[in-house]
């Protein structure tokens, strides 16, 4: 047996668990029901890559880990919440697209979501041809999964984090809305945790209005294909850092309102001396982002990035509206130009993450 011993790193550790699963699998027809969970597990698996690399699954949960540095705090929640709101669309697909009355079938709205998120040190292992993750804070992390914390909302969708994940990330969970919770582990101890709805925020997602630009309504549009997959593009959208690698003319992104990032946030797009006051009209990770705009003299201008997941990669379309009024005649060709000139460079930056 050829065994990698490792050294310690540091990273975040995600455990995403099918609440339900023991009940669903022990009432209903095995083949089924088999079917039906792998089809969910993959569906978390790709929400949650490539943000975190998947160390294994483990029968009704994917358990994964991102490198410190690699992961942001925004990123890290979106990451979350677009796995879950996956989760629920495949979970209605199937139950739409199936006319099987067996328990399996009638059963699968009983399944749902739940994940845990730690910030700690483990150890890669290498075992002939497989990886495993070790260490006191990976044991923690699947501890909690036996946890009281559902208890705390009622509810079988949430999503746990460490206070020492929260403290890493610089991240206020008052500001988030998330409920504080102690966890007592047998042989850990005391475990300070932060509790999310996910059940509220999947309820919000179905009925908050969109601010979207379709094709029909752009006077501008622009789209390019890339392997990066749509986590990663979504970063280089979203991340004030990397918007300067490939917007040219902007000079610094400044957040002008606190916390996480989302709708309702306001930045300062700094040109040189020059800024356009940039507004999140709207915010649905790793599928579109709305931005209005107060500049050159127009205000409330809409610009839509549309992330479309392919096979290996994504289409990103941006779509900028029309300002109205006769605006477009005077303006249009310098922002044509410049939308254009930062699609080019944003997929040569994106080219050289799959290198």
């Amino acid at each position: 047996m050829t065994m990698d011993l490792g050294t310690p790193e540091n990273g975040c550790l995600l455990l995403a668990d099918i609440s339900g699963y023991t009940e669903y699998m022990g009432g209903t027809e095995l083949m089924h029901a088999q079917d039906v969970v792998a089809d969910l597990l993959e569906t978390i698996v790709g929400s949650i890559e490539p943000t975190f690399q998947l160390s294994k699954l483990e029968g009704d949960a994917a358990f994964a880990y991102a490198q410190v540095d690699s992961v942001n705090p925004s990123m890290m929640l979106d990451t979350v919440e677009s796995a879950y709101f996956s989760f629920q669309q495949r979970l209605r697909d199937i139950v739409h697209s199936t006319s099987c009355p067996c328990d399996a079938c009638i059963l699968i709205p009983s399944l749902d979501l739940k994940f845990f998120v730690h910030d700690g040190e483990y150890v890669v292992r290498h075992i002939a041809r497989s990886e495993e993750l070790t260490g006191p804070d990976v044991i923690l992390l699947h501890r909690l999964a036996k946890g009281t914390s559902g208890q705390l909302i009622n509810k079988h969708a949430y999503a746990v984090y460490t206070k020492a994940t929260l403290d890493a990330m610089a991240m206020d969970p008052a500001i988030l809305g998330f409920v504080p919770h102690t966890e007592d582990l047998s042989g850990i101890g005391k475990v300070d945790v932060f509790v999310q709805d996910l059940d509220q925020r999947w309820a919000f997602e179905q009925e908050r209005n969109r601010d979207y630009v379709t094709s029909a309504q752009a006077v501008f549009e622009v789209s390019f294909e890339t392997g990066a997959s749509p986590s990663v593009v979504w970063d280089h959208i979203t991340d004030p850092t990397k918007r300067l690698l490939w917007q040219r003319s902007v000079t610094e992104v400044i957040a002008v309102t606190e916390g996480r990032r989302g709708i309702g946030t306001v930045n300062h797009c700094m040109h040189g001396p020059d800024a356009t006051i940039e507004h999140v009209a709207d915010w649905r990770p790793f599928s579109y982002i709305t931005l209005r705009y107060d500049t050159a003299g127009l205000t409330n201008w809409a610009w839509t990035y549309q992330f479309d997941r392919l096979d290996e990669g994504t289409r990103l379309t941006m779509r900028v509206s029309d300002p109205g009024g006769d605006a477009w005649a005077t303006v249009g060709p310098d922002f044509s130009a410049a939308v254009t000139d930062q699609a080019g460079q944003l997929e040569a930056v994106l080219a050289a993450t799959v290198a």
